[in-house]
C-alpha cells in the first residue's frame, strides 16, 4: 500500500467518523426548533468566548516558551502563537497533522532542531494528560453523579478517584525530576530488538529527552504546572460562560462544577481522530447534558454547536491568517 493511499484511507476514516457522530448528535432533533434556539441565545455571553479562546491559546504559547527555554532561551512569542494556531487550524481539517506542522513552523523559524521541538510537543501532551487525569479524578470525587449513566453506584468509587488524583500528581513530579532515569529505563526495554531498529528507537528517545530538558531547570516546574491548570481553567470557563446564554440552562445544578464535568467528558471527544472533534464533541456533550442534567435535546445541541463552532472559527481564522502571512506550505512539513 502506497503512502498516498494510506493517507487517503486515514482521512476518509476521520471524515466518516465525524459524519457518524454528527448523525448521532442530530438524530431526533427538529431543525426548525434548533434554529429558533440558536437565534434566541444571548450573544453577549457567546461573544465572550472569542477572547477566552484567544487567551487560552496564547497561554499555550507561553507554556511552550518555557518548555523550549533549555533548547533556546529567547523565542518569539508571536512565532510560538502562530505555530499553535496554524497547527490547530490544520487539525480542524486533517486530524493529527497539526501536531507535526506546529513544531516544524517554530523549528524552522527559530533555527531549532525540529525533532527536539517535536519532543517538547510530546512533553506538552504529557503535561495535558497528567493535569487532565488529575482534574478528572478530583471532579469525579467531588461530583460522583457524573458516572450515573455508566455505573450503578458511583459513590463507592469516590476513594479511588481521590487516590488517582494523588498518584497522577506524584507520577508527574517524578517524571519531571527523573526524566533521565525514565528514558534510560525505556531504552533498556528495547535492547532485545534488532540493532538497526534499536538504534532508531534510541535516536527517537534521545530527541524526546531533549524535549524533557526543561526538567533540568527545576525552578520552571511550578510555573509550567500552574500554566497547565490555568489552561484547563480557561477551558472550563469556555464551557461555563455560555450557560448564561440559554434560559433552559439557568437552573440549579448548572454551575461551574457542571461546566468542569462537561469539560472532562468532552475532552475524550478531542482524542478521537475526527477533524476538529467535529461530531464527536457534539454527540458526547449532548449525551452528557441530557443524561446528567436533564437538558432538552434542542438546547443541548444548540449549546454544543455554538461552543464548538466559536472555537473552531477563531482557530481557523487566526491560523489561516498566520499560514498565509508567514508563507507556510503544509507539504514542507509532511512531505
Amino acid at each position: 500500500m502506497t503512502k498516498s493511499l494510506r493517507r487517503i484511507l486515514k482521512y476518509s476514516f476521520s471524515f466518516l467518523l465525524a459524519l457518524i457522530f454528527l448523525y448521532l448528535a442530530f438524530k431526533g432533533v427538529r431543525f426548525a426548533d434548533l434554529w429558533v434556539s440558536i437565534k434566541s441565545a444571548n450573544y453577549f455571553w457567546i461573544l465572550l468566548l472569542i477572547p477566552l479562546n484567544i487567551v487560552m491559546n496564547w497561554m499555550k504559547a507561553e507554556r511552550w516558551a518555557y518548555l523550549l527555554s533549555p533548547i533556546k532561551s529567547r523565542i518569539s512569542k508571536r512565532i510560538l502563537f502562530a505555530g499553535v494556531m496554524i497547527g490547530y487550524a490544520i487539525n480542524n481539517v486533517l486530524p493529527r497533522v497539526g501536531e507535526i506542522v506546529r513544531p516544524y513552523v517554530v523549528g524552522k523559524r527559530e533555527g531549532i532542531s525540529v525533532s527536539s521541538t517535536l519532543a517538547t510537543v510530546v512533553v506538552e501532551r504529557i503535561l495535558d494528560f497528567m493535569s487532565f487525569f488529575f482534574i478528572t479524578c478530583i471532579v469525579l470525587f467531588l461530583y460522583p453523579y457524573a458516572l450515573d449513566p455508566f455505573a450503578g453506584n458511583p459513590k463507592l468509587t469516590r476513594p479511588l478517584f481521590l487516590f488517582g488524583s494523588v498518584i497522577s500528581l506524584i507520577i508527574f513530579v517524578l517524571l519531571y525530576f527523573r526524566a533521565n532515569e525514565f528514558f534510560r529505563f525505556l531504552g533498556g526495554i528495547f535492547k532485545f530488538m534488532p540493532s538497526k531498529y534499536y538504534k532508531r528507537i534510541n535516536e527517537i528517545l534521545e530527541s524526546f529527552y531533549k524535549g524533557f530538558a526543561v526538567s533540568k531547570v527545576h525552578d520552571k516546574f511550578w510555573i509550567i504546572l500552574l500554566q497547565s491548570f490555568v489552561i484547563w481553567g480557561i477551558n472550563a470557563l469556555i464551557m461555563y460562560v455560555p450557560f448564561f446564554a440559554f434560559d433552559a440552562l439557568s437552573k440549579p445544578g448548572m454551575d461551574f462544577g457542571a461546566a468542569v464535568v462537561l469539560l472532562v467528558i468532552t475532552s475524550v471527544a478531542w482524542i478521537m481522530p475526527a477533524p476538529g472533534a467535529m461530531g464527536t464533541y457534539h454527540s458526547f456533550l449532548v449525551f452528557a447534558m441530557i443524561k446528567l442534567y436533564s437538558i432538552d435535546l434542542t438546547t443541548a445541541l444548540s449549546y454544543a454547536i455554538i461552543t464548538h463552532e466559536i472555537g473552531y472559527i477563531v482557530i481557523t481564522v487566526i491560523g489561516t491568517y498566520y499560514y498565509f502571512k508567514d508563507h507556510f506550505k503544509i507539504r514542507d512539513a509532511i512531505g
